[in-house]
């Protein structure tokens, strides 16, 4: 048995539990430089607020409805969510986090009275943290993720599924349930699942099931397959000949039999980028070269964190394609040899790599850095293959930039970050171009800044 634990329209929930005022009001979290939508509340949603709609196009609403539009406070999210997955690791022996609000929780099998206590750890995740959440239980991870997608709908469309599934949802429950539509189930031949179950996966769209994208919907539903039940009756034989073994996976998992296992350590990377839009755009290359000088540096921290070296990093830069004049696009690859954490060579590459392509008289709005060829710190190939090449054994390092970055990450840790950085990535009161980060709107880290916790007043 698996559970997928996941957070309800999670950034503006974080935002609610230290800001009970916004509770039952239309609230939206927007991206890097304020971009467009990428967190709504329900009211928000009820108001007709799309997902990735552009903020400029939502100002009237914040006039007229009383919209309340927030800047991404991605420093607090992080920290609410380590909370609420050590939470929810309360549910069973093995925990998969699979992104910033969702978490497979696995081998369940020996819980005993599971759907109960999926509501004890869903109420310990909503008192302590103030973040409700939906808990989806089944045999595979696919019905897990189903069946969450129907604890959420039953609570947000009434209607859509019967209420008593909203907030949990137990997919073997509802094979000893009576079904909503006996018998038009019996009379489409289904066999293979419960009638309730039935009812569950005919209400369905295929679109809604984890690993079916708009456009393989679009495909099936070219041969009449439009629900989650038109899906689980595919003969395996088709899928696999027309379809691929991804969505004969998915077949398989929508009929009971788990394909998917827990990933219990995320797969190595095979690229850490960092690029941001510019909060105004640039012309001159100073200005550029600090916003690249800051993105190598995050990016070498990513790097270091997950214990691995770079060998080679990519720097880009370009106008915005949605304003009118003249187009610009460029982008160099700097090989590292040898193969490099530290974030000294890392901006001394990217800056080198900007320089190389910089032309005056361009509005650019974004850049961004890519670290690639990515191994563990431990493997000595890249250094090895240099120095047989160069018929002299293993070129010479540095031992100090290890030890010095080792420093440098601590002391950010300890006292937040860009404490301590390199000179070329400028300061951030200091931003005279305004290329760094638009934050108008973002609110206190509560958790994670001294200066920023809030205070009770008696």
């Amino acid at each position: 048995m698996y559970a997928l634990i996941d957070g309800n329209n999670f950034y503006v929930s974080c935002e609610r539990a230290f800001r009970p005022s916004l509770q039952g009001r239309a609230v939206v979290v927007l991206s890097n430089n304020d971009g467009c939508a990428i967190s709504r509340s329900d009211e928000a949603k009820a108001m007709g607020v799309k997902m990735g709609q552009p903020f400029f196009e939502l100002r009237h609403l914040v006039e007229l409805q009383g919209l309340v539009c927030l800047s991404a406070n991605f420093e607090l999210y992080g920290d609410m969510s380590d909370r609420m997955m050590s939470l929810a690791a309360g549910l069973g022996p093995v925990q998969e986090v699979y992104s910033i609000d969702e978490s497979f929780i696995g081998d369940l099998a020996g819980v005993r009275d599971l759907t109960r206590r999926a509501w004890a750890i869903r109420s310990r995740i909503e008192r302590w943290l103030g973040i409700p959440c939906c808990v989806g239980l089944a045999p595979t991870k696919t019905l897990a993720k189903l069946c969450n997608h129907v604890a959420k709908s039953a609570e947000r469309k009434p209607g859509s599924y019967p209420a008593h599934l909203a907030r949990v949802c137990n997919w073997l429950e509802l094979a000893q349930a009576p079904g909503l539509n006996l018998d038009q189930d019996q009379k489409s031949g289904g066999k293979d699942v419960g009638s309730m179950q039935a009812e569950i996966l005919r209400r369905t769209l295929a679109s809604d099931v984890w690993g079916i994208g708009k456009r393989l919907a679009a495909r099936l539903a070219e041969i009449g397959v439009v629900t989650a039940l038109d899906v689980s009756r595919m003969p395996v034989s088709l899928v696999r000949g027309r379809f691929g073994v991804v969505l004969e996976r998915t077949v398989r998992e929508l009929q009971g039999v788990s394909c998917i296992s827990m990933e219990l350590a995320p797969p190595p990377k095979q690229q850490i980028a960092c690029t941001r839009s510019f909060g105004h755009a640039i012309t001159d290359l100073p200005p550029l070269i600090e916003a690249v000088s800051e993105f190598a540096s995050r990016a070498g921290e990513k790097l270091r964190s997950q214990g691995l070296r770079a060998g080679a990093i990519n720097v880009f830069a370009h106008t915005s394609p949605f304003r009118p004049g003249r187009r610009f696009y460029r982008n160099a690859t700097i090989q590292l040899q040898p193969p490099s954490s530290d974030s000294q060579v890392l901006v001394g590459a990217a800056v080198r790599g900007i320089q190389s392509f910089y032309e005056p008289g361009y509005r650019l709005s974004k850049a961004g850095v890519m670290l690639l060829d990515l191994a563990p710190s431990s493997l000595e190939q890249g250094d090895l293959l240099e120095g047989l090449a160069s018929g002299a054994g293993r070129p010479a390092r540095d031992p100090r930039g290890s030890g010095l970055m080792e420093a440098v990450d601590r002391l950010n840790g300890r006292f937040g970050k860009g404490a301590v950085h390199l000179g070329s990535t400028g300061f951030a009161d200091q931003d005279e171009a305004g290329w760094r980060m638009r934050q108008e709107r973002r609110t206190p880290r509560y958790t994670t800044r001294i200066g920023e916790i809030p205070l009770v007043r008696a």
